[in-house]
């Protein structure tokens, strides 16, 4: 049976699969098809709006925080796009950035706790982000382990400032009846009270989670809603260094600092807490130094200490070369999408095999109307998807999954993520090679892409040394002028270019205008825009100094 179509609102973000869940609504994994760009799409639970008035509210107010939660420039707070009443009018969601991390919920553990380094670090960056907010004037007022992530690069990301604010949480009353509403693990005693929240409020909230991340339990373990708020209010936490010997008394203190009942008890301001957490940071290294092994946190999850370690660190490398050439690579010919068959083997069962080249069938349809749209960045999610229950059935060099891959592949390219593409076509053109031989037309222009994404990414000695080596197999097989070879050499010719190798360029343009006229005529697209760069390079070499290449 074909998979049922995603939900669509507001006419451009269509929900996906869902990924959260909360005491607010269901957090899906949702697509931007105007922008082509993933997004994370937060559900009002339909009892929080409980009529059409209500949800206009929701909206309104809504609108009115995010105006001001924008104002906090700061890398660790996720960007809020939209938000989008339902056309009935009982459901708000709110569209936001995506972004690819691990909660902090999954650096706790009872009995592993935290290295003291990874915990300061988590802190540390969470301060900054609040140093931010505090300056705008924004309190978040529901800071918890679930609202923070730790992005696949170490950097700290906040979630749902202002949030707390739309859904009004923070007006949880000690003698409030019936469920109280709002995160009473981490809920500063004000807050209990229905008292007015300050920017104290949130440094409550984060000796709560840096307690909580140093010994692998929360502060509180009320047995019930109302137990835990009391404990807030009344109960005394226990020092850390009760609970775990290695926490050094320093951070102790500042901890119970932050835990203290009165807001004006506490640090006078989140800068006061990040220069009391500067002594315990990792102090920066040499490129490449780990965490010592003691130090490591738990596996699979990324290093917050990475930043303090390498600060303003490059992007790390692709694995696949890094380049030395200067420039960036022009033009460039757009790969041709690969045949679309499903080519699935027979040793399957009949039943299944029907069934798995229905469900190709169906992701190639889905492929083709995305990249008529030109929404390539979700093309190449759609068939990244099937590759690898498409791999595990046929085999991860089947024609079938190649095919895939070469598509997701090629719709990465022409989203402009040279970056993901360049892997993908390198290990193409030698699944190729081994599949159907290196001098294959499949293998041939998968080396020729990543060439190309190389050149995009300022690689452009390798990438000229790649186009080069496919245009000399090409020739030898199709010839000088053959349409692949026409384009090998326009593009190695405006690469030279773009490495100022103007008479260099000349040498190869000039004899590929001289064929294209003669092929396809000095009307015909390519040969006009040949001949356009042509007399641009020969204006500037006329033009040269004294000395200049001729």
């Amino acid at each position: 049976m074909p998979e049922p179509q995603p939900r669509r609102i507001a006419g451009r973000y269509e929900l996906l699969e869902r990924f959260g869940h909360g005491g607010m609504g269901d957090v899906w994994r949702g697509y931007d098809a105007v922008l082509d760009r993933p997004v994370a799409v937060k559900l009002i639970r339909p009892q929080a709006v409980a009529s059409p008035s209500v949800a206009e509210e929701f909206e309104k107010r809504f609108r009115r925080e995010a105006r001001i939660t924008a104002r906090i420039q700061h890398p660790g707070v996720p960007q809020v796009y939209d938000a989008v009443l339902d056309e009935s009018y009982e459901q708000l969601f709110l569209v936001m950035e995506l972004v690819d991390g691990v909660p902090l919920t999954a650096y706790v553990h009872p009995h592993r706790p935290l290295p003291v380094s990874w915990a300061v670090a988590v802190a540390a960056q969470v301060a900054t982000v609040l140093s931010y907010a505090h300056d705008v004037p924004v309190v978040h007022r529901d800071l918890k382990p679930s609202n923070i992530l730790v992005a696949r690069d170490g950097t700290v990301k906040v979630l749902d400032f202002g949030i707390a604010a739309i859904l009004r949480t923070d007006v949880t009353k000690l003698t409030a009846t019936g469920s109280p509403v709002g995160t009473h693990q981490y809920m500063a005693p004000e807050q209990v009270r229905g008292a007015r929240v300050t920017p104290s409020t949130d440094l409550y909230a984060l000796g709560c989670v840096l307690h909580e991340l140093l010994c692998g339990w929360p502060l509180f373990n009320g047995d019930s809603e109302w137990q835990l708020m009391t404990q807030h209010v009344n109960a005394a936490p226990i020092p850390l260094r009760e609970l775990r010997e290695d926490v050094p008394a320093e951070l102790e203190e500042l901890v119970l600092h932050l835990l203290r009942k009165a807001p004006e008890a506490r640090p006078a301001d989140v800068q006061e807490v990040y220069e009391r957490l500067r002594p315990f940071l990792p102090p920066p290294g040499e490129p490449g130094e780990e965490s010592a092994p003691e130090e490591a946190g738990p596996a699979g999850t990324p290093d917050p200490t990475g930043i303090f370690r390498r600060p303003y660190a490059p992007r790390a490398r692709t694995g696949t070369g890094t380049g030395t050439g200067t420039g960036t690579g022009t033009g460039g010919a757009r790969p041709a999408a690969p045949a679309a068959g499903p080519d699935v083997s027979p040793a399957l069962p009949a039943a299944e095999r029907e069934a798995l080249r229905e469900r190709i069938r169906e992701v190639h349809a889905h492929y083709a109307a995305l990249m008529e749209e030109e929404r390539y960045a979700q093309a190449a999610e759609v068939v990244g998807e099937m590759v690898e229950p498409a791999a595990r059935a046929l085999g991860a060099e089947s024609k079938a999954v190649l095919g895939l891959r070469r598509r997701r592949a090629f719709s990465r390219q022409l989203a402009g993520d040279y970056r993901a593409a360049l892997p993908e076509f390198e290990a193409l053109a030698d699944a190729y090679g081994r599949v159907s031989g290196p001098g294959s037309e499949d293998a041939l222009d998968s080396r020729a892409q990543a060439a190309r994404c190389r050149g995009e990414l300022g690689q452009v000695t390798e990438a000229l040394a790649g186009l080069r080596g496919v245009l000399d197999a090409v020739r030898a097989v199709d010839g000088d002028v053959s349409e692949t070879a026409v384009e090998l050499r326009r593009d190695i010719g405006m690469l030279l270019l773009a490495q100022g190798r103007a008479t260099d360029a000349l040498g190869v343009l000039e004899p590929l205008h001289a064929d294209l006229c003669v092929v396809f005529g000095p009307d015909d697209e390519l040969t006009a825009e040949v001949a356009e760069t042509l007399a641009v390079i020969r204006l500037d070499l006329d033009g040269s100094a004294p000395g200049a290449p001729s």
